[in-house]
């Protein structure tokens, strides 16, 4: 007799022999992988910057951080143009430059295309250029990432459907609950009541002006994600953070109420709800719980406006406050 092993499981060992059996499946998992991993570093493979440069002995990688043209001797302090022919002369003057292997980003307006576009594949632009004149493998590579963010976002919309507190009461008529079990099933949960909206505030930021203007001053993505949109970004996002907080806690409770939260016994609001509604003859059950319950309720909104306060940059110090 061996103890400690991981007994195993049959019908997934069939399963997973079924779904190997079929080669085009098992194939087309294998290549879908490796497109999702390829796509993933896009901007290592088709960009209009160079992934490294080497300028007077020093070494700059475009592709992660901005540089300005006086960088490389030009005379502009805005982000440098690596394909204005001025900007090419300048570096490979006194140095060199490694570029993706497809020179052009999404974005990219090719000129001086040999035929006007859509113009049809050629050397420098395998696949041809759309009806813009923007390299069209480029835009494959980018818009496949899209595309499996888009599954992503749908996926989360599902999960995010799904009644919580029905499932909890199945799994907790299953299995015996704990605190870190619940505690573990909220948060598979509650983390994504968050995502739509730290989503919406992302893709709303980086068009507004202020982003623009950084990016015509020079300053990178990592800059412009870091500095200016996730400040701001996590205004409406720490804003709605307490009501996550209180939905758990309602969940909580009444899973505890219903009986199937914590083992008996335990001290609970749900419990202590449970108590009152079964004792009405003791008003002061069910009354003082009530009151805890809308108390910490209350506290964690209070809490959450004065964090929002905190990190708006819009907010007067000298208004704020006692409301």
């Amino acid at each position: 007799m061996f103890f400690g092993r991981k007994q195993k499981n049959p019908i997934s060992e069939r399963r997973w022999r079924n779904f190997k059996a079929n080669r085009r499946g098992w194939w087309s998992l294998w290549i879908f992988l490796f497109l999702f991993v390829v796509s993933l570093g896009a901007e290592f493979l088709a960009n209009d910057k160079p992934l490294l440069v080497s300028f007077l002995g020093d070494f700059y990688f475009p592709v992660v951080a901005a540089y300005p043209e006086t960088t490389f001797g030009g005379d502009f302090p805005t982000e440098a143009d690596y394909r204005d022919p001025y900007v090419q002369e300048l570096i490979e003057a006194e140095g060199w430059m490694l570029w993706p292997p497809v020179p052009f980003s999404y974005d990219t307006y090719i000129q001086n295309l040999e035929q006007p576009a859509p113009s049809p594949p050629t050397a420098d632009n395998w696949l041809g250029t759309d009806d813009q004149g923007r390299d069209m493998v480029a835009r494959l590579i980018y818009g496949f990432r899209i595309s499996i963010d888009i599954f992503g976002q749908r996926f989360i919309e599902v999960w995010q459907g799904l009644p919580i507190l029905y499932l909890l009461i199945i799994l907790s008529s299953l299995v015996q609950p704990n605190f870190w079990w619940l505690l573990g099933i909220m948060l598979l949960f509650s983390w994504m009541a968050l995502v739509d909206v730290v989503r919406a505030e992302f893709l709303r930021g980086r068009n507004l002006e202020y982003v623009r203007a950084a990016r015509t001053l020079g300053a990178g993505d990592a800059t412009i994600m870091f500095k200016h949109v996730l400040p701001n970004a996590m205004i409406a996002t720490i804003t709605f953070l307490p009501f996550i907080l209180n939905g758990s806690i309602t969940t909580l409770t009444s899973l505890d109420f219903l009986g199937f939260g914590l083992p008996p016994g335990s001290p609970s609001l749900g419990e202590l709800l449970a108590q009152g509604k079964a004792n009405l003859q003791a008003p002061w059950i069910g009354i003082s719980t009530f009151i805890v319950l809308a108390l910490l309720l209350s506290l964690l909104i209070f809490i959450g406006e004065a964090v929002r306060d905190a990190f708006d940059p819009r907010q007067d110090p000298g208004k704020g406050g006692g409301r």
